[in-house]
């Protein structure tokens, strides 16, 4: 029905439009057709910025006020110019691949590249786009499995050539992601970004084209790292790039939320200027990448609070094959959970103990407490977020139940995690 209204005013997807119904008029451009659009439903973007989906049969008369500019933009082939770089999308949903269903209300995640693209057509000015939807769904339904998938693809993509991988992703555990893709994936000849949006395309506020458009510059960058690229501030100024072992986020609305821990960021990146890297970021490698991807799902994280019973956290312990504990300031726990912590230990189930200040360093060696969590076996988690430490403890378990070497392993610097020296410009820049 919308299609005949539309034909019948000579209308279509980027043109500029006039919509009358019963004691109200809209004017705004014609947005695309999409999967979760409905057939009775016309959807347009008003002045303000706002999508509104306009029931067919509410419509009384529909005019033509300009051809878009854009129509042509909107259909454009995913085509291929030596002169651009090549960056394959790995879609997984989230709210940056997303589009509103005007029937319900509700956001629903883009199945398709072509989709995600179709948003943004301004990246087709950038770069050569390929790729494919890996799996779509909300970030917080993600497991090791979905990982090491999208690890899988992302080697396949840069071994075939591609410049940089990005992969939209639901900003809830982003970081989680980020953190896993840089464990498993070895020699990266190029970089994969992990990129998401804060708020819906529909919304004028959203930060989900200018997040995209920043990935693409980046693709042309010396960078050999798995990064998290979001907006850098509340403007659409620039976006920061952070290591994918040490950023977390931090507010859970505002356009910035995302922030380096522990470390300046690898840089900022504009659509205007391009990528400034830091002398900290990796550059490319040569030869072929990579996929470490043994895991361990059987891992918790627990956040010490006053009153945490032992037989509650000993429950936990049971029912785990490894421990994360955020402890208070430097990784304290109350007393009488340290014998807990020695029974996991003693049973070959490693304790590994992080701080919920999230900025600094773990310091059991300061306080009594402290050196009784040294004594039962726990392994102090240095200066790791405690997801970061989740997510690697969950790597290292994948590939060995050896006490002395779990140990190690987690106080070794695997990718960019362990920062040896926190400085007062590492944590000013948080």
């Amino acid at each position: 029905m919308v299609k005949r209204i539309l034909d019948a005013a000579g209308a279509g997807p980027g043109d500029a439009v006039e919509v009358k119904g019963e004691g109200w008029v809209h004017k705004g451009v014609v947005m695309p057709h999409h999967s979760f659009s409905g057939n009775d439903v016309l959807t347009l973007k008003l002045p303000n910025g706002y999508n509104v989906g306009i029931e067919a049969g509410n419509i009384k008369q529909l005019t033509l006020i300009a051809k878009g500019e854009s129509t042509s933009r909107m259909t454009r082939p995913l085509s291929s110019q030596e002169s651009k770089p090549t960056v394959a999308f790995l879609g997984t949903g989230g709210t940056i691949a997303s589009y509103v269903d005007y029937r319900t209300g509700a956001v629903h995640p883009a199945v398709t590249i072509e989709e995600v693209v179709f948003s943004v057509p301004e990246l087709l000015d950038l770069c050569n786009v390929r790729g494919k939807a890996v799996f779509s769904m909300y970030s917080e339904n993600m497991l090791s499995e979905h990982w090491s998938k999208i690890a899988e693809e992302a080697a396949k993509e840069l071994n075939e050539g591609a410049h940089a991988v990005v992969v939209p992703h639901g900003t809830d555990t982003l970081h989680y992601t980020a953190a896993a893709l840089s464990f498993m994936l070895k020699n990266l000849t190029g970089p994969v970004i992990v990129v998401g949006s804060q708020r819906s395309s529909d919304r004028p506020s959203s930060d989900a084209a200018m997040n995209l458009l920043c990935t693409a510059k980046l693709a042309e960058a010396n960078l050999g790292e798995v990064v998290v690229v979001m907006h850098g501030n509340t403007s659409d100024d620039y976006c920061s790039i952070h290591r994918g072992t040490k950023v977390r986020k931090m507010h859970s609305s505002r356009r910035d939320a995302f922030r380096s821990i522990n470390q300046i960021p690898l840089g900022k990146v504009s659509t205007k200027d391009g990528a400034e890297l830091s002398p900290i970021a990796k550059p490319r490698a040569r030869g072929t990448v990579s996929v470490d991807s043994k895991w361990d799902d059987n891992v918790s994280l627990v956040q010490f609070h006053l009153g945490l019973k032992p037989e509650t956290l000993q429950g936990v312990v049971d029912k785990s094959n490894g421990l994360v504990v955020a402890g208070t300031g430097l990784g304290h726990v109350a007393s009488n959970l340290i014998p807990v912590l020695k029974r996991a230990v003693d049973a070959s189930k490693p304790v590994v103990v992080t701080t919920q200040c999230l900025s600094g360093r773990v310091g059991l060696t300061v306080y009594d407490t402290g050196r009784d969590m040294i004594e039962a076996g726990v392994i102090p988690g240095e200066d790791m977020l405690p997801e970061v430490a989740l997510v690697k403890l969950m790597w290292v378990l994948g590939h060995t139940r050896d006490m002395k070497e779990v140990s190690r392993l987690m106080r070794t610097n695997v990718a960019g995690e362990i920062n040896p020296a926190i400085s007062l410009q590492e944590y000013e820049s948080e």
